[in-house]
């Protein structure tokens, strides 16, 4: 098992993350950026509100319990948008945002390295 790191709007927070979990949650980005794309694609139409998307909510439990969660109703675009993280284990609990593309990034780079 490797170790993962995100990089945070502040910071950046490190555990041991598996293969098959990366995958995963790299499916789960895959299906919020389609959700995020069809919103921009909708606001630059002009034909009025959007239809509302589904939420990303993807959670992970190994040695620490990953939470990755974004409302992609809420931004215009995929480029601004923002994921809420909770890294915790049983005697840490981390909170914070991170962009969504810099999730992006930091999953691709731990996935070339294996």
């Amino acid at each position: 098992m490797a170790q993962l790191t995100l990089n945070l709007i502040q910071g950046s927070v490190t555990f041991n993350f598996d293969l098959e979990a990366a995958q995963k949650l790299k499916q789960e980005i895959s299906v919020l950026m389609s959700s995020l794309k069809a919103i921009a694609t909708h606001a630059a139409s002009g034909r009025g509100r959007p239809n509302p998307q589904k939420p990303m909510e993807y959670r992970y439990t190994g040695d620490v319990f990953l939470e990755v969660f974004c409302n992609p109703n809420i931004y215009p675009s995929p480029f601004a948008a923002k994921v809420l993280l909770t890294v915790r284990d049983d005697r840490l609990r981390i909170t914070s945002e991170a962009e969504l593309t810099r999730l992006i990034e930091d999953l691709n780079q731990y996935l070339e390295q294996l």
